[in-house]
C-alpha cells in the first residue's frame, strides 16, 4: 500500500481540463448496516471511554462534477468499517454579503476562487472532529447563495473524508489529511454534468451556466485546482467507474486503521461471542407480576388499551427501580412525636429526565409521578432514507445539565444505535458518564454489551434482557415496534424496534 503514497501510473489517464464548483450538500454521516451497530466501542473511544486515537481523514480533491462524491461513497461502501464522516466544502461557503448576493444572482460571483470559502472554519470543524469532538456544520442553500439559519451536528469518527474542489488549496487544512486523493475526469463530460446538475437541481438556466463556466470556472480550475493535483498521494481518473484506484485506496486505509488500532473488524467479530452481561446493567427482578406484564405487552393479539396500560405499569416500576439505584445518603429527621429517624436522602444535585423521542417520551408520566419536579430534556435522532446518514434534528436539554442525575429513556434498545449517539450528547453537554442512567424496557444483549462496551460507567436498568437480534435488527422475541402499538400508528415493512423513534 505504500505505492499509494505517489501517484500509481497504472490506474492514471492523461490529465484532462477540469471545471470547479462541487455537487450539491452530501451526506455527512454514512454508516455500514451490516457493521457499525453490531457491537462495541465508538472507534475513537478506549476502554475507559476516552479518546484513543485521533480520527484517518482522507482530503478529496478535484474540479466540478468529477464524481468526487461519487469516489467518496465507493470508498465508504468499499471500506465496510463503521463510523466514516463525509464533509463538503461545498457547505462552508462564506456569507455573502448584499452586493455580492447581487453579482451572485446575475452568475458574475466567483465561487471557484479559495476567497469564496470560510477556510478559518473549515480548519476548526475538521480539526475538532479529527479529535472526536462533536461540530456544528453550516447548511447551505445554492438556489440563494447562502446559508440556512439550521446546522447540522455532527459527532467523531474512525474516518473523515473531506471532498472539495479547494481541499488542497490551504496550508493549514493540508496538515489535517492524512491521505490526498484527486479525482480527474475528462473536462467535457463534468461541464455535461455541472450543465445538468445546475439546471435541474439549483434552478439556473444555461446561458447562465455556460456563462459563469467560462467567465469563471474555467479560469479558475487552471490557476487554483489543477496544479494541486501534484500535492495529491493518488490521482484518480475517470471518478467513480476506476474501481482499481478505488481498490488500492481502500486497501491503504484499512492499513492504516489497523495501525492505528481504529480498525474495528475483529472488535465486532468478537462481540458476537458469548460473554457475561456486565456488572452495569441491573434487571428489574422477574416476580409473575412483571412476567404477566411481560406477557400482555409481548402478545401480538393485545388490544391497544392493553398494550398501553400495562407498559404504563412496568414503567412505573422500572422508573422506580432504576431511582433506587441512585446514589443516597443517610440523613436525621425528627418525627411529629419529637423523635429523631434516620432515613436516607437522594446525594446528587438535581434529577432530570432524558427522552429519546419518540418512544421514550411514554416514559416521561411515570418518571414525573415518582420524581417532584423533575426536569425534562428530549432527543430526536432520526436516519435520513435517501442519504442513509443520521441526523439529529431535535435536542431540549435543561440548563445546567452537567452537574445533574441524567436518566435516560428509551423503550427498547435493541442495537443500542440511538442509545450511543444519545449518551455522545449528553456527553458533549459535560454530564458525567457515571451519572447518565440508561432506562429502557426491553433491551438486546447487542444493545446491551454495545452500550457497556462504549460507555462503561453509564448505568443500564431495564426489566428484560432478550438474547437475540435478527438480520434485520429486530429484537427476538421482543415485543413489536412499540411506538406504532403504543401510539396506533402503522410500521413500515422493514421496520426495527428502534425504527419507532429514530428510523436507526
Amino acid at each position: 500500500c505504500t505505492a499509494l503514497l505517489t501517484p500509481v501510473t497504472n490506474v492514471l489517464s492523461p490529465r484532462k481540463r477540469t471545471t470547479s464548483q462541487c455537487k450539491s450538500e452530501p451526506p455527512l454521516l454514512r454508516t455500514s448496516k451490516r457493521t457499525i451497530y453490531t457491537a462495541g466501542r465508538p472507534p475513537w473511544y478506549n476502554e475507559h471511554g476516552t479518546q484513543s486515537k485521533q480520527a484517518f481523514v482522507i482530503g478529496l480533491c478535484g474540479g466540478t462534477a468529477s464524481g468526487k462524491t461519487t469516489v467518496a461513497r465507493k470508498i465508504i461502501e468499499e471500506l465496510d468499517v463503521p463510523w466514516v464522516v463525509l464533509l463538503s466544502m461545498d457547505s462552508f461557503y462564506k456569507v455573502l454579503k448584499k452586493e455580492q448576493q447581487d453579482l451572485a444572482a446575475s452568475n458574475d460571483f466567483n465561487f471557484d476562487h479559495p476567497d469564496a470559502f470560510d477556510f478559518d472554519l473549515i480548519v476548526s470543524t475538521l480539526r475538532k472532529l479529527k479529535q472526536g469532538k462533536s461540530v456544528k456544520i453550516p447548511v447551505y442553500d445554492f438556489t440563494t447563495h447562502s446559508r440556512k439559519k439550521d446546522w447540522k451536528i455532527l459527532y467523531g469518527a474512525s474516518v473523515i473524508i473531506l471532498e472539495g474542489i479547494m481541499a488542497f488549496a490551504d496550508k493549514e487544512l493540508l496538515n489535517l489529511l492524512d491521505m490526498k486523493i484527486f479525482v480527474d475526469t475528462d473536462s467535457d463530460i463534468r461541464l455535461v454534468r455541472r450543465l445538468r446538475r445546475d439546471i435541474s437541481e439549483r434552478g439556473r438556466d444555461i446561458e447562465g451556466v455556460i456563462k459563469q463556466y467560462n467567465q469563471f470556472v474555467k479560469p479558475s480550475f487552471e490557476q487554483f485546482i489543477e496544479p494541486t493535483m501534484r500535492l495529491a498521494d493518488i490521482v484518480v481518473p475517470r471518478g467513480g467507474g476506476n474501481m482499481v484506484a478505488i481498490d488500492l485506496i481502500v486497501q491503504h486505509v484499512h492499513s492504516q486503521l489497523e495501525e492505528r488500532e481504529l480498525n474495528v473488524r475483529a472488535t465486532l467479530a468478537s462481540a458476537h461471542q458469548a460473554q457475561p452481561l456486565p456488572e452495569t446493567l441491573s434487571v428489574l427482578k422477574s416476580t409473575p407480576q412483571v412476567q404477566g406484564m411481560h406477557t400482555f405487552i409481548r402478545n401480538r393479539d393485545t388490544s391497544r388499551d392493553e398494550f398501553i396500560f400495562y407498559s404504563k405499569r412496568l414503567m412505573r416500576l422500572l422508573i422506580e427501580y432504576a431511582l433506587s439505584l441512585l446514589p443516597f445518603r443517610t440523613c436525621t429527621v425528627q418525627t411529629p412525636q419529637g423523635e429523631d429517624y434516620e432515613g436516607r436522602g437522594f446525594d446528587g444535585k438535581r434529577i432530570t429526565g432524558v427522552s429519546i423521542l419518540r418512544a421514550g417520551e411514554t416514559m416521561e408520566p411515570a418518571l414525573r409521578a415518582v420524581c417532584k419536579d423533575v426536569r425534562i430534556g428530549k432527543i430526536l435522532i432520526q436516519t435520513n432514507h435517501s442519504t442513509g446518514e443520521p441526523e439529529l434534528h431535535y435536542l431540549r436539554l435543561p440548563k445546567d445539565i452537567s452537574e445533574d442525575h441524567v436518566i435516560l429513556m428509551d423503550c427498547t434498545v435493541s442495537t443500542g444505535a440511538a442509545a450511543l449517539m444519545a449518551i455522545r450528547v449528553l456527553l458533549d453537554h459535560d454530564v458525567q458518564e457515571d451519572k447518565i442512567f440508561l432506562v429502557s424496557l426491553l433491551m438486546a444483549e447487542m444493545g446491551v454489551h454495545s452500550v457497556a462496551y462504549a460507555f462503561p460507567q453509564v448505568r443500564i436498568i431495564t426489566t428484560a434482557v432478550d438474547k437475540k437480534v435478527n438480520d434485520l435488527f429486530h429484537i427476538i422475541p421482543g415485543i413489536g415496534n412499540f411506538g406504532d402499538r403504543y401510539f396506533g400508528t402503522d410500521a413500515p415493512a422493514d421496520w426495527c424496534e428502534e425504527d419507532d423513534s429514530r428510523d436507526l
